[in-house]
């Protein structure tokens, strides 16, 4: 299982493997069992952002066992909440913010 950290330009928290865009982190959802799934909106001017991501998540349904939004976009975390919060099993763990510093420790000593 793996962490997966979806931005275009903050560093990559030890302990995750990074998607600097919307293509690669849909890859990794397809094809992996992610336990922590951190999402950006912004990737980049022109670029798809993570709502692209989220409804790829809701398409496919093959779900993280956590989901956190780590952007600084107000809006973009809205949208992502609002339309993860809609649709989402009960079982996945959404948070509306960025991960806690226990939690990155915990993964970065494993």
């Amino acid at each position: 299982m793996i962490h997966v950290y979806l931005d275009d330009y903050r560093h990559c928290p030890a302990g995750f493997i990074l998607a600097r865009n919307a293509e690669e982190c849909k890859l990794l959802i397809d094809n992996e069992t992610i336990d922590i799934l951190s999402l950006d909106y912004d990737l980049g001017w022109g670029q798809p952002t993570g709502l692209e991501v989220v409804r790829h998540l809701i398409a496919g349904g093959n779900y993280p066992k956590r989901i956190y939004l780590h952007t600084s976009s107000a809006s973009g975390k809205l949208q992502m909440y609002h339309y993860l919060s809609e649709n989402i099993p009960n079982d996945v763990m959404l948070h509306g913010g960025p991960m806690p510093q226990n939690i990155l420790d915990e993964i970065a000593n494993a």
